[in-house]
């Protein structure tokens, strides 16, 4: 959770700087591609986590 956050918290920063450089509006199109990036990196640090701990898991 943490890292989906601090993931969040840089993205949010950097978007809409890079949307303005681009020319185009941040407004419309920075919540789309913030959304999309963090998603995305919450989803695989998970998905990390999940891998990392699946050796603790017991085997038959």
């Amino acid at each position: 959770m943490i890292l989906a956050l601090m993931i969040a918290g840089k993205v949010g920063a950097v978007v809409p700087i890079a949307l303005k450089k681009f020319g185009m509006n941040p407004a419309q199109s920075s919540s789309i591609v913030l959304t999309t990036i963090t998603d995305i990196a919450g989803f695989m640090s998970f998905l990390g986590i999940a891998l990392l701990l699946s050796d603790m898991l017991p085997r038959n």
